[in-house]
């Protein structure tokens, strides 16, 4: 079996779980982001996702620092789960020194620091040097979902009615930047050109921003409109590697049907 970036850089993932009319299934490798999508179109409801049992990261944590060794618990943002406070309560409950870090990140997002921090252990970098590192990535990170639909994230309660531009828009194609954990609106409409304009204004962006480390794209549906982004790209910066990846069941939970990802960070 090819090794994963995950096996290679030894990251260890403690997995959330969703639950599809009544049944709990563990959002890891076994759960593929196509099944997950065909098993929310049938479902009688909106599927509900859990954050992992206190007790997994106290196990883990346990092993992990069994040697002698401290660990780095890098998490995504509060705004979409408590996994980051289960981690925090299981970190005061373990033997292992261990430092829990919130990003107010997700998706790929979350993955830059993550590999960024795996790469610098790996060379041998001390906690400190990765802590600041990561730091670094996460302050030039920059993460746009788009959205065909509000009404996931709505029922999820990941986004409340009285937020600005919600109530009468939920048919609307959305797509905003994730910042500070809050969800903010870049562009709004009802057609199909709303994704493609964005996407121009993104590349303009992108034409002005000094060394571009990084670009990945997630999808939940709507392959096609994804694909040709990711070609878009690709002739921007030809020597790099676009990751264009299914995202995550916990995420489609919430994003729903044909919405897509697309975050970036640059260096210095």
């Amino acid at each position: 079996m090819e090794k994963t970036t995950r096996d290679e850089l030894e990251i260890h993932v403690v997995p959330l779980s969703v639950m599809i009319d009544g049944v709990l299934y563990t959002d890891d490798d076994r759960l593929s982001g196509e099944k997950f999508m065909s098993m929310m179109k049938e479902a009688k409801e909106l599927p509900k996702t859990s954050q992992p049992p206190i007790g997994k990261f106290v196990e883990l944590y346990d092993e992990l620092g069994e040697d002698g060794s401290e660990i780095l618990s890098i998490h995504m943002t509060t705004g979409l789960s408590g996994t980051v406070e289960a981690a925090r309560q299981a970190s005061n409950l373990s033997k292992s020194k261990v430092t829990v870090v919130e990003t107010n990140m997700t998706d790929q997002g979350l993955s830059f620091p993550v590999i960024r921090a795996a790469q610098l252990s790996k060379e041998g970098k001390s906690l400190e040097e990765v802590y600041a590192e990561m730091e670094n990535v996460l302050k030039h990170t920059h993460l746009f979902i788009g959205l065909s639909t509000l009404e996931n994230l709505v029922k999820g309660g990941r986004i409340s009615r009285a937020t600005g531009i919600l109530s009468n828009l939920l048919n609307m194609r959305v797509v905003m930047e994730f910042r500070n954990s809050e969800l903010v609106p870049v562009i709004k409409g009802r057609g199909a050109k709303t994704f493609s304009k964005w996407f121009d204004e993104l590349k303009d962006e992108l034409k002005s921003v000094p060394n571009v480390k990084q670009i990945g794209i997630s999808y939940a549906g709507g392959y096609e409109q994804v694909l040709k982004f990711r070609d878009e790209l690709k002739q921007m910066f030809p020597a790099m590697h676009i990751p264009l990846l299914q995202t995550t069941p916990i995420i489609a939970t919430h994003t729903g049907e044909g919405a897509f990802a697309v975050m970036y960070y640059s260096g210095e």
